[in-house]
């Protein structure tokens, strides 16, 4: 078995060896690191550290889990001069992303509701393979609207507000983007898919803030212990 060493609380090493360049860096629980320990996962960052060019460490986030080449929640920054660009570090759903929303409902207001609400979600939100929504119909002229104008467009159909925008890379619009260069088999296999969750790695969670570890990073979030989001 490979050595693990734990360097903080919630910080391990996998000390560089064999062909590794760096080591490697994963961002867990002791509890997690208990699961993870005989993971493929951890063999995943490792085999990142062997890549050309990487810089300083392969790191890895509390989502870890087995992936396509770079394990899912894998980190690396690769030097421009002697480095890789790989497309498996970016994800095979790319410009995939994640929000946390903050409601205004305590814990404790829903600690018996708690099935209830997540059923209700998995009712509402379209997901999984060959998932199609509902309740909604967008035309040849709205998905064209979509592909040309990102997210824009849908704040504009009032499905959002002009702040979401701020959040979004590129404020959900790339100027560059020719959608014609698309082929009619594409659209029509995305068009029924658009305005739901999707499938694989993609969810919702219902979510409750436990404990507080960084006083004035939860102050600028508005983050407070007992907030669900």
């Amino acid at each position: 078995m490979s050595k693990i060493e734990q360097m903080t609380p919630f910080e391990f090493r996998l000390p560089r060896e064999g062909k590794m360049r760096v080591d490697g860096v994963v961002f867990a629980s002791e509890a997690m690191m208990g699961e993870l320990e005989d993971d493929p996962c951890l063999d995943q960052v490792r085999n990142v550290a062997t890549l050309p060019g990487i810089v300083y460490g392969s790191f890895a986030m509390p989502d870890i889990h087995w992936g396509y080449g770079f394990p899912i929640g894998g980190v690396a920054a690769f030097d421009t001069e002697s480095g890789i660009v790989s497309p498996g570090g970016v994800g095979y759903d790319i410009n995939c992303g994640v929000r946390l929303l903050r409601t205004d409902l305590q814990l404790s207001q829903i600690e018996k509701q708690k099935k209830k609400l997540i059923d209700r979600l998995f009712e509402t939100i379209p997901c999984g393979v060959g998932s199609k929504r509902r309740g909604m119909y967008f035309s040849d002229q709205d998905y064209r609207g979509v592909l040309t104008e990102g997210s824009r467009w849908v704040v504009g159909q009032g499905m959002g507000s002009a702040e979401d925008l701020d959040y979004i890379e590129e404020g959900g619009f790339l100027s560059y983007a020719h959608p014609d260069a698309i082929s009619h088999r594409a659209k029509e296999r995305g068009q029924g898919q658009l305005g739901t969750l999707g499938s694989g790695n993609h969810f919702v969670e219902l979510g409750y803030v436990d404990q507080v570890y960084d006083a004035e990073t939860a102050r600028v979030l508005g983050l407070e212990a007992g907030d669900i989001t």
